[in-house]
């Protein structure tokens, strides 16, 4: 079965992306500024799904790696994606036949449409994480004993690096080592795999999803009620199937810095709905957890996503600013990426929160 992604479709994946970011994930609006303009030049790429997939195909991911706050002052021209992923190819040998996001959230789902119209090759509906995480070990590939090396780490001077690395792990500190000194706005070519591993690790469907997401924001504006329609469509598909609105409030205070190479901070909430209540989220490029009168109300590795109060339009991390009207979404995360393996690699402990996971279709129970 194959899909198609159209240039006007790019809109509605790219506002779906950014919500499936979770804050993270590269800005979205940059993200489809580069995918139009290839698309323009070269035509869109194919999209397949992951099951049609070779089981021998030889497949990698391609990423923009840093720091959100950086990426929306240097900006991508698209040589560094192509040649990254040349230089991966030349290391192993052969060619890449199809490119997988190694995650839903924000521009990182729209840069392999751009590389895949760049060199014609195959996007495959799927991706990594079924949302974005900060730090490279942190997806269901790595958990699925999918290697991210040999990686290619390239900056806008075409400077690379070829990583190999014995643990993921190592490969995230290696990798954030050299963005840092590269000035944290690099592209990375990585997790070669085989079709066949791809198929056992991948969370399906996600290109689709995340138009979907979009569109439903798009339409729900027409009706006067996009919060709703958005979790309407959620709670309508078997991957997103527990949406909830969290809490709805405006930002009373915002502590955002750049620290070892990622954007961290917290922010904090007042209630607009007649409640004396507050809340507040704490992030490290994605949103990691959420506490409402200073209760737990979801945590990593489900998603816990800003959007604007009257438009549902998703807000990064980059641009939560004081004063905005905003509700807080909170989503359940793909079962794979909720088993015990998974919740060892990111769940609440890997990011030192205190608490353990609870679904947040528990914790959002009435």
């Amino acid at each position: 079965m194959t899909n198609s992604i159209h240039i006007d479709d790019l809109e509605d994946l790219a506002r779906g992306a950014a919500f499936l970011g979770t804050g993270g994930g590269g800005d979205p609006y940059i993200g489809r500024l580069i995918a139009r303009e290839a698309f323009r030049e070269f035509g869109a790429p194919r999209i397949i799904a992951a099951e049609d997939v070779d089981d021998d195909a030889l497949i990698c991911s391609i990423a923009g790696f840093g720091a959100p706050t950086v990426q929306v002052e240097k900006l991508i021209c698209g040589d560094e994606i192509t040649h990254a992923l040349a230089k991966l190819e030349q290391y192993l040998g052969r060619p890449i036949d199809a490119l997988i996001p190694a995650e839903i959230g924000g521009s990182n789902s729209l840069v392999p449409l751009m590389l895949g119209a760049r060199r014609n090759l195959p996007v495959i509906d799927a991706d990594g994480m079924g949302r974005a995480f900060p730090e490279l070990q942190m997806n269901s590939f790595s958990v699925h004993g999918i290697r991210a090396t040999p990686l290619v780490i390239t900056d806008e001077h075409l400077n690379c690096s070829i990583i190999e690395a014995g643990t993921d792990t190592e490969a995230e500190q290696m990798t954030r080592a050299l963005a840092i000194q590269m000035g944290l706005r690099v592209f990375i070519a990585c997790f070669p795999m085989s079709g066949r591993d791809m198929k056992k690790a991948a969370i399906y469907h996600t290109l689709t999803l995340a138009r979907g997401i979009g569109a439903s924001i798009r339409e729900g504006r027409m009706k006067g009620d996009p919060v709703t329609s958005l979790i309407n469509y959620l709670r309508g598909t078997t991957t997103y199937p527990h949406a909830h609105v969290l809490f709805d409030g405006k930002i009373t205070d915002l502590d955002r810095s750049t620290s070892e190479g990622f954007s961290v901070g917290r922010c904090t909430l007042a209630s607009l709905d007649g409640q004396p209540s507050t809340a507040e989220f704490v992030f490290q490029n994605e949103n990691l957890i959420i506490r409402v009168d200073g209760i737990m109300r979801a945590v990593v590795p489900d998603l816990i996503c800003v959007v604007d109060r009257e438009t549902a339009e998703p807000i990064p991390t980059q641009a939560l600013k004081y004063g905005q009207r905003v509700k807080i979404i909170g989503v359940s995360a793909p079962e794979k990426m909720r088993t015990a393996a998974a919740l060892a690699a990111f769940g609440p402990k890997a990011f030192d929160i205190a608490e353990d996971f609870k679904p947040i279709e528990i914790l959002a129970a009435p």
